[in-house]
């Protein structure tokens, strides 16, 4: 009797209790739509720069072209036109100092910008040429004393960890490498492979960025998996990620479009985690729910300028270029999420390494 009355008191305790179940999948109309109000803005930042500038930009060129192509990928109108310009810009500005890529000099930014300007050609599925020969045997020369490459800059978050500057240098190399340099890049990839395996990762930037090279060297898939899931258990409450586990500044350790955009990214591509899983949708409605009326995203700039300050025609003003780095990553991250398009070509250029 006592224990019949017992399990009736459970039973009711346990009606009490609310079932949580996870939202539904965010509909791939409201992700386009999304994604479709950010290329205006990116576009407009990326002719901002080609126009006033003749240097590689990383935040202004790099992560717009990511974004354009990976929309492109599932259907969305791109400028088709604007992209050409870029890629153009962009190989002319490697060319001018194909001379000092050859003897091993490089240029300002070191392998920060050979690795960013390869990448971001890849992106654009540009053809490999003497230019790009040049600056992969450059970058099997730069650091060759250490199992990485060493940033060269101190602009936080996208550039100052090694961890960034080894991943975007190897897939420059992965993508460009000529057949002469084949042993030699293997080599290197072998090292690389080692250093990112017995190095830990210090803040979110390292975490993203450990995880993207983990995969891209060939690490092993349970090194691979604890990687993911280290970065996986930083989400936030509210469904994002921040910069910096704590200190300052405090912004850096609140939720953030840039932070949570390359999570996002790297668990998809690298970690293997499917768009349809709760943690990646919890980042996507994060994501849309923090994006502004213009298409963007907003985040404050920690990083101590060096140099003139210049307008690109992209929003938010002194924050314009971490805002359209952040721009370009939760774009991707939101088109990833999208069902392919019919005629989508068998691999992303999204997701080439």
């Amino acid at each position: 009797m006592v224990l019949r009355r017992y399990l009736l008191m459970m039973a009711l305790l346990l009606a009490l209790v609310p079932v949580v179940r996870a939202e539904p999948a965010v509909a791939d109309k409201e992700l386009k739509a999304a994604v479709a109000r950010s290329l205006k803005p990116l576009t407009k930042g990326a002719v901002g720069h080609r126009e006033k500038r003749i240097c590689l930009a990383w935040h202004n060129q790099g992560q717009p072209i990511m974004a354009m192509m990976a929309a492109e990928s599932r259907g969305l109108l791109i400028d088709r036109g604007e992209l050409k310009e870029q890629l153009q810009f962009i190989a002319t500005f490697l060319s001018r100092n194909k001379d000092n890529y050859l003897e091993g000099k490089g240029q300002g930014g070191q392998a920060d910008t050979a690795g960013q300007a390869l990448v971001t050609l890849e992106l654009g599925e540009w053809k490999a040429d003497d230019t790009t020969a040049a600056v992969t045997h450059y970058l099997l020369q730069r650091n060759a004393d250490l199992e990485y490459w060493r940033a060269n800059s101190q602009r936080p978050p996208s550039e100052g960890s090694h961890f960034t500057t080894t991943y975007v240098a190897l897939r420059g190399l992965a993508a460009f490498y000529t057949t002469e340099q084949k042993e030699a890049f293997e080599k290197r990839r072998e090292q690389v492979r080692q250093w990112l395996v017995k190095t830990k990762a210090k803040d979110q930037e390292d975490r993203v960025f450990r995880l993207l090279g983990l995969k891209l060297a060939g690490a092993e898939e349970r090194v691979i998996a604890e990687a993911a899931k280290e970065l996986a258990d930083r989400q936030r409450d509210d469904g994002g990620w921040a910069q910096l586990d704590g200190g300052e500044p405090r912004a850096a350790t609140e939720s953030d479009a840039y932070a949570t955009g390359t999570a996002l990214v790297a668990l998809h591509q690298a970690g293997g985690m499917a768009t349809n899983d709760e943690v990646y949708q919890r980042g996507v409605r994060y994501l849309l729910r923090t994006q502004g009326d213009d298409g963007t995203w907003h985040v404050a700039s920690r990083s101590k300028p060096f140099q003139k300050y210049f307008e690109t025609g992209f929003p938010h003003g002194t924050d314009q270029f971490i805002s359209s780095s952040a721009t370009g990553w939760a774009a991707t991250a939101l088109t990833l999420a999208m069902e392919p398009a019919k005629d989508e070509r068998s691999q992303d250029p999204s997701t080439k390494q």
